[in-house]
């Protein structure tokens, strides 16, 4: 019985299930070169910094502030501030993996 083939994980099934689901479906699985792989860092790095400096920038309007009204609409002005850079970087990073180098 040494040619039993180890139990793979949950993970490595999903995944085998997924990667024939897109073959069969004509998807093709194109790697991302390293120019690609150190753009992505340096775009996830700039919007991490931005991410940082504008919560330590709520932080700080909110410890000024003890009105819940004007907390209520600082705390929705950063989650919707949070969201943009979000949504600006997840755009511009797949945008990245779409150009092919």
């Amino acid at each position: 019985m040494t040619d039993e083939k180890p139990l793979k994980s949950s993970l490595e099934l999903a995944m085998e299930r997924l990667a024939k689901k897109d073959a069969d479906a004509g998807v093709a699985s194109v790697p991302v070169t390293d120019a690609q792989k150190a753009a992505i860092a340096e775009v996830r790095n700039f919007y991490e910094a931005k991410i940082a400096e504008l919560e330590v920038l709520h932080q700080s309007k909110m410890a000024g502030t003890f009105d819940p009204g004007e907390r209520d609409t600082l705390a929705q002005q950063y989650r919707r501030e949070r969201d943009h850079f979000t949504s600006e970087r997840d755009f511009k990073i797949e945008k990245l993996r779409r150009a092919g180098g």
